[in-house]
Order: structure tokens, then sequence, then C-alpha cells
């Protein structure tokens, strides 16, 4: 059985390495023939993987995508493209944008099948029954078209223990382009490569899609065979964790970073961090073992605004939490969104105060409407509260680019949602322009009042 797995083009000039893909890739080779279609660095048009389908002889066409406006359009385009193919193979959807509503968009992408949740045992099973012709209902954790009507089958458990997962099958990508993704407090030396320290987490906000619940690690000794290989064969010396939260607890976090130490591993890294466990201590300990940025989904300074998203978090945590990353000498990231039930010009004026005194320029932020995306609570909200029909309604007429507003669930109209942030954006842009010039003159008098030999030009990483 031949199988192609195709990367769309998420219109980056260096793309992040494809770590879902990577997954499947590493156990699909073991037993088949399996192909990487690499929209994403080429940049092909669509029509060109019509003319790679009917060029080629595949049985398999794979495509896993996240929920979001781009990646819902470039999946249409793709499955066009798939569909026109003269030797049009089996068509499998995957990832967290068909999951929660995998009838929608098998008849709107007109696949087969889709792969619903984590699809390493999954898609093993679902090729299995179709090399043996063994009926797909027996296949825990796809959806499928069974003539007009899309059948949904009983969930697959969660694998228990993720550390039997392969590495990703890097010697099949080009990792020559992946590692020259940017991250913050990188050097225009290093090296980057995503990697998962653990999937799911702990919290549910009611914004977040993922539908996989609980937290499952990775033990510290996997993770660290995977950064020496990534040292060893591809040079790589800074890690970004892709995860949604390394950071899942104190005693987890601190065991990594003892082994990272003992280890002498030697290398930068980032990941999403939690603000309830940002203590000065256990900062500390992860600067030491090269943490260099820490990405906190904040989302609002207001506590009744957090409680109503089930953020577990208090905004005394995160002056706390920010303020002792700074002082670690890690950088914070602060994401902000607006627009969630309880929000209003005074809770988005203390999202604008906050970045503004705490950012230190490692990213430049600005704060987006929150979007209610199939599979979260935000979404089931805007179903029953009248202001959204379904998937298609959110896709098609609702959600059509991220810093637009999708639904408000505010008590401003329309229009002064926009108003307001607008100006909040107007002012972080500003200040952010303002803090670069004063930056940049200070460059300036190092260079021809200190005479600084180590200056490389005005340019940026």
């Amino acid at each position: 059985m031949r199988i192609l797995l195709i990367v769309y083009d998420n219109d980056s000039h260096i793309n992040t390495f494809p770590i879902g893909i990577g997954y499947l890739t590493s156990v699909l080779e073991k037993k088949y023939h399996v192909d990487i279609y690499h929209q994403d660095i080429h940049h092909y048009y669509e029509e060109h993987l019509t003319h790679f389908l009917d060029q080629g002889s595949y049985d398999v066409v794979g495509l896993s995508f996240i929920g979001g406006y781009y990646q819902y359009s470039k999946a249409v385009k793709l499955a066009r493209a798939v569909n026109r193919s003269s030797k049009r193979p089996f068509f499998i959807l995957g990832g967290h944008g068909p999951s929660p509503e995998p009838d929608f968009f098998m008849r709107k992408l007109e696949a087969d099948a889709v792969c619903i949740g984590e699809g390493e045992e999954t898609i093993l099973d679902l090729l299995d029954a179709m090399a043996h012709r063994r009926s797909l209902s027996t296949v825990p954790g796809i959806a499928f078209m069974d003539g007009n009507s899309c059948v949904l089958n009983e969930r697959r458990p969660l694998i228990a223990d993720i550390d039997t997962i392969p590495f990703p099958a890097y010697h099949r990508f080009p990792i020559e382009h992946y590692r020259l993704m940017r991250m913050p407090r990188c050097t225009r030396t290093d090296f980057i490569m995503v990697m998962l320290s653990g999937r799911g987490c702990p919290f549910r906000c009611n914004f977040c899609y993922r539908m996989d619940a609980g937290f499952r690690q990775r033990g510290n000794e996997a993770i660290i065979e995977e950064i020496k290989l990534l040292k060893r064969d591809y040079g790589i010396n800074y890690i970004a964790f892709y995860d949604e939260l390394l950071m899942s607890s104190v005693s987890r976090t601190e065991s990594l970073c003892e082994d990272f130490i003992r280890h002498k591993l030697d290398i930068k890294w980032e990941a999403n961090g939690r603000l309830n466990f940002a203590r000065p201590d256990l900062l500390k300990l992860m600067h030491s073992s090269g943490c260099v940025f820490l990405n906190y989904g904040i989302e609002c300074f207001d506590d009744t605004v957090l409680k109503n998203m089930h953020k577990g978090l208090t905004t005394k945590q995160i002056t706390r939490g920010v303020e002792a990353t700074l002082a670690a000498g890690i950088s914070p990231g602060l994401n902000m969104i607006f627009g969630n039930h309880g929000e209003n010009r005074e809770t988005l004026r203390k999202g604008v105060n906050f970045i503004k005194k705490y950012t230190d320029d490692a990213q430049l932020r600005t704060i987006r409407p929150v979007t209610p995306y199939p599979g979260c609570e935000l979404y089931y909200d805007a179903i029953r509260m009248g202001k959204l029909k379904d998937c298609e309604d959110f896709y098609e007429n609702k959600h059509l680019n991220s810093d637009l507003l999708a639904i408000n669930f505010t008590e401003l109209s329309d229009d002064e949602f926009y108003e307001a942030i607008y100006s909040a954006n107007e002012e972080l842009l500003l200040y952010a322009q303002e803090r670069g010039r004063i930056a940049t003159m200070q460059q300036l008098d190092k260079l021809y009042k200190d005479k600084d030999i180590s200056f490389r030009g005005f340019r940026g990483v």
C-alpha cells in the first residue's frame, strides 16, 4: 500500500517542522511505502497536487490540519485538488480541525474518512481494515462515509504510554529547511527544532478546542535521547517544545530541568508555561537548564473574566509569575485575547496596560478577538445563544480571519468592539515601535560613540 501525506503551505517562508506528520510517518513506514508532499516548502499551487497524484500510484492520501480560517480554506483547496485527480486515492482527514465535526468536513471536502484525535494507532488499524477488506465500522476512532451517511465509530482510548510511540521520522524530512525557523531569544546562528514533551493539558479553558482530556507526559529519558539525536544528527541547539503545556506541575518541571543539567545538554529551549507554577526557585532552575522563553496563556487581566474562561488563574498569580520570570532572565510570552463572556472596554484596557508594563520585546504582541472554534465550550455557547448555527456557518460565514470578530460575546455592538480593539492595538503597536526606535538609537550610540567592534549591521535575526 502506497501512502501520500500532505504538508500544506501555511504561507511562511520558513515553515515549522510538521511534527504530527513526522509521528505518523514513523509508525507507517515500518509497514507501508510513505511519501511526503511538501507544499509547505515548495509553495506548490493546488493544481500541482492533482498532477502529482495523476502521475503517481497512491492508494491513500492523508491531510491533517488544525482549526482556523486559513487552515480551513487551504484544506478546501487541497481537497478539491485531490478529488480532481484521475487516480484519486482513498482520502483521509485528521487533526484538531476536522475531529470535532467529522460529518461536516467529510461532506465539504468529499473525503472518505476522518481519524478523530490521536492518529498513530488509528491510522494503522484503518489501513489494516482496508487491506483485509474488513468493515470500517470495526475501527475505533474514525468516522467514515457509507454511501450518503456519515458513520461515527466509538472513540479510541488515548495512548496511555506515549513513550511507546517512535520518534518522528526526522530522516524523511529536509531538516536543513525546518531548523531555520526563528523563535524568541534565538541568535542568527541557532538551529531550532520543535518537539513534544507530552500530550494534552490538565486544564479546560472555555475557548480551547482540543478534545483529548488529561495530560500524558513523556519520560525524561526519552526526551533527552531525542534531543541528543537532534543535536548529533542535525546540529540542533534550540528546542521549541510545542506541546500544550510542558510546565504541567512544579515537580515535573523540576525533574526535567535537573536532568537537562545532569546530562549537560547545553541547549536553549522554550515552552508553554503556567503562571500558577512560576515560582522564583523553579524559574531560576529552568533558566540554568537553558530555558530562554516561556509562552504564557494569560488571555485577560481581570479576575471575573479569568473565572469565566476556567483559566484557573488569578491576576495576582499572573503578576507574580511574570515578574518572577523576568527576574530569572527568561522572556515571557504575554498572550491576550478579547471578547469572552464578561469582557468590556475596561478589561481590554487592563490587558493593554499589562503588556506595556511587562513586555521585554522578545515578541511583538497584539490582542486578537476570542474565537469559538468547533469543539470548545464557547462554540456550543454561541449555538445555544443563537449567534451561530453550526460548523458550516462558523467556517463559511463567521470565522473569516483570526484578527476579525467571529462571534461577539460582549455587550458592545460589533462597531464598538472593533473601535475598542483598534484603539488597543494601535496603542500597543505604537508603543512597540517607539521602544524599537529607542533600542536602535542606543545601538547607534554604542557603535559610533563606544566604537563597538562586535556590530554586525542593522538587521533582524
